[in-house]
């Protein structure tokens, strides 16, 4: 997943400012390696740069600055983890920096270790994130052994999408999921399209940090763009993974693709966001059970 607006504290705030941050998060994400100054998001949002960062830690819970660096060294922990063959001065200047001394840096206030010991598994073990959640911690040991599907391979085109941002990823997602069906329904759009943006590693991010973005496909813009607002899910080439189970089971099947399929694969992972399109939807179902189509964005070496 972004420090994600939660459903909870969004009607306290200023519809028009979570659209326009929204905005922001979305330009952010769209290519991390690009200048993101706050001065460049600030004219791009319309507001003074002063103002802007008020309004960027009110919405989003932590200042600009603070969320480009995570988002960038997030990325950068998975690029070093899970592709080897990549020098770490490409993966630095894919992820905003210039030269290697300024990101291993970074880097190392981040993870407490240099990127080269943790491309070498240093340091994994004290930075991998806990489970508070019992449900996930047990989805972890069930699917300990899984023998994962044989994805298929595919280019798939950009879905524009309406859209809620959440942060953690627990059962308060459903929050997310709730709300954006009853705005479908006054919209008198369908639900029958859902996807979620996985934005972040629960290895080594914690689960109340981790970023969601629920989405339902639209076939015509958002009108009225404020706590839902629109995105279009990047295209590309996709590894594509039919998975199922139960609540607690998904993240842990999730992170067998990246820490056993990938680095086996001949494909590394792309900037955009891995997604999911659920067939059956845990947060909304009452028996808890998924069926998805997990995209992980890659490409040839």
């Amino acid at each position: 997943m972004l420090n994600f607006i939660s459903i909870d504290i969004t009607y306290l705030m200023n519809s028009q400012h979570i659209s326009r941050i929204n905005d922001v998060l979305y330009y952010i994400h769209q290519d991390i390696a690009s200048d993101l100054s706050a001065k460049r998001l600030a004219d791009f949002a319309a507001y003074s740069e002063q103002h802007f960062h008020r309004v960027f830690k009110r919405v989003v819970g932590e200042g600009v600055h603070q969320y480009i660096r995570r988002t960038r060294m997030e990325y950068a922990a998975n690029q070093l983890m899970f592709d080897a063959r990549t020098p770490v001065i490409d993966i630095a200047n894919k992820c905003g920096f210039s030269s290697l001394s300024s990101f291993a840096k970074a880097f190392k206030a981040e993870f407490q270790v240099t990127p080269g010991q943790w491309r070498h598994g240093e340091g994994i073990s004290l930075t991998r994130a806990t489970i508070h959640d019992s449900d996930v911690a047990e989805g972890y040991r069930r699917v300990a052994n899984l023998i994962l599907p044989r994805p298929k391979i595919i280019e798939t085109q950009p879905r524009l999408t309406a859209y809620i941002r959440h942060q953690g990823y627990n059962r308060s997602i459903r929050q997310a999921w709730v709300a954006l069906s009853h705005w479908a329904e006054e919209e008198g759009r369908s639900v029958s399209q859902q996807f979620a943006l996985h934005h972040s590693n629960p290895a080594w991010v914690s689960l109340e940090q981790c970023r969601y973005v629920a989405c339902l496909a639209i076939d015509k813009p958002v009108k009225l763009r404020s706590v839902v607002n629109q995105l279009t899910i990047p295209g590309g080439l996709h590894a594509v993974f039919r998975l199922q189970g139960r609540y607690g089971e998904l993240l842990p099947q999730v992170s067998l693709i990246f820490e056993k399929w990938l680095p086996q694969s001949r494909y590394k992972l792309r900037l955009t966001p891995a997604y999911v399109h659920y067939h059956k939807n845990h947060f909304l179902n009452d028996d808890q059970q998924f069926e998805i189509d997990f995209y992980l964005p890659i490409s040839a070496f």
